[in-house]
């Protein structure tokens, strides 16, 4: 499983970067198609440079590489990545559904019977 491979700094550096509303933002955008930096800028209340520094954590994350075009810099949502990080939260999800099932199966013995 894909999951495994992850190390703690991955999945910490991951989740700290669509831990922000608009490195979220930005991944989904660039999963429906590359855009530029500039172009990102021009869609939130913020500085180009602070764009660039969201757009280097998710880099970091590898949630989206970036890649030059002539004098842009285009930004690409890496969907293998997200697919990795679904698979661990899913992992997670398996984990507290087998803890609740054990659970209700527990309140549902009959205590006389023991």
């Amino acid at each position: 499983m894909v999951v495994l491979e992850l190390s703690d700094d991955d999945v910490n550096r991951m989740f700290r970067a669509l831990a922000d509303a608009t490195r979220r933002d930005i991944v989904r955008r660039t999963l429906v198609a590359d855009v530029s930096v500039s172009q990102l800028a021009e869609a939130y209340d913020m500085s180009f440079a602070a764009v660039q520094k969201h757009v280097a954590v998710l880099e970091e994350a590898r949630l989206v590489t970036k890649e030059p075009r002539g004098r842009e810099r285009m930004v690409r949502g890496n969907p293998d990545r997200i697919r990795q990080a679904q698979r661990l939260l899913d992992r997670f999800e398996e984990l507290w559904r087998s803890r609740i099932d054990r659970l209700d199966a527990l309140l549902a013995e009959d205590p006389s019977e023991n």
